[in-house]
């Protein structure tokens, strides 16, 4: 049965956001043989209150044709930003209602906040002793209202098992489609990626941009030296060579690869080669010592500890997660 993923849909809601569950879940389709094209998610949306229309942020509501009920019914809950949250927002309590539509959730179901829904989440008890993330205009007044919450204000998503949050927006788009890499793998996410037009991995931790002018049109940018190192992550690459394909000093490229891409060039690199790792790893049957250098680890001991740091499991646990076990090689 395909994994059903419940939307809650609260007035003052953000279309896009509430939008986004949908179009990531909604298109992952299964590439197994035997079941090629199948749906992997069953996406429904649903109210507090019995089927009919919610209020958006904007001049028109949205007409929902599930009521709670469908929380019971979930894997996974993922709650969109509202801007009508009232005691939520204000207070840092449920209303009587958000209340007894969470109580119908299944103790287990993995929870999945986008934005400031992570308040739904805060106030209902899943994030108290844990780190999460929000909107960074709210990070501080979330702090605030939630003092046993441990909020880190700087990265897109935070993933913490069965309670993952996300900053807003577009990091909304990057958790979704890290909960699918995470569910079924790197090929069937990109393809997501690919299908939806979105760069198919940003990191967790990766900066929100928050108060980074946007480079003028004008400017250089670091787009062909990126585009010359993933054709070439399998060998070493410095610095001063990624400098040389923009013509620029190593002072300048490092400063205007921050501002475009939010980490510095070498984080970059290794979440590359990471994810060039975990494409191997679930793909092909190559040795673990073939990926490490495949993947511009060069041996097998450094892509355990990058493995290992990124995703909290060595090479061999990684594949026999994603990969049948005849296909796992040792």
């Amino acid at each position: 049965m395909p994994h059903r993923v419940a939307v809650l849909a609260l007035d003052g809601l953000l279309p896009f956001e509430l939008g986004i569950p949908a179009r990531i879940f909604g298109r992952s389709l299964d590439p197994a043989p035997g079941n090629k094209g199948g749906k992997l998610y069953e996406v429904v949306t649903c109210s507090i209150r019995p089927p009919g229309p919610v209020r958006t942020d904007s001049d028109y509501a949205i007409l929902v044709e599930h009521g709670p009920e469908a929380l019971a019914t979930a894997d996974t809950v993922v709650i969109p930003a509202s801007y009508e949250l009232g005691p939520v927002f204000e207070e840092g309590r449920l209303t009587e209602e958000l209340a007894a539509a969470l109580a119908l959730v299944r103790p287990g179901t993995r929870m999945v906040s986008i934005c400031t829904g992570s308040y739904v989440l805060a106030a209902a008890g899943y994030l108290d002793g844990r780190p999460a993330t929000t909107h960074w205009s709210s990070a501080d007044h979330f702090q605030r209202l939630f003092p046993q919450v441990r909020v880190d204000p700087d990265v897109l998503f935070i993933d913490d098992g069965d309670v993952l949050t996300s900053a807003g927006v577009a990091a909304g788009i990057d958790l979704c489609l890290h909960l699918v890499r995470r569910d079924h793998g790197s090929a069937v996410a990109n393809e997501i990626a690919r299908r939806t037009v979105v760069p198919p991995h940003r990191d967790g931790g990766q900066a929100q941009y928050i108060h980074r002018p946007v480079p003028e049109p004008q400017f250089a940018t670091t787009t062909a030296a990126r585009a010359w190192a993933l054709g070439r992550l399998d060998r070493p690459i410095l610095l001063r060579d990624m400098a040389r394909q923009e013509s620029m000093s190593v002072r300048t490229f490092t400063r205007r690869f921050r501002e475009e891409v939010g980490v510095s060039p070498g984080q970059w690199l290794t979440q590359q080669r990471v994810e060039r790792a975990r494409h191997l790893l679930e793909s092909t049957d190559l040795s673990i010592d073939q990926v490490a250098r495949d993947a511009g680890f060069g041996t097998a001991t450094s892509l355990r500890q990058h493995l290992q740091a990124a995703l909290g499991v060595p090479p061999t646990v990684y594949r026999r997660t994603f990969r049948r076990a005849s296909a796992d090689t040792p």
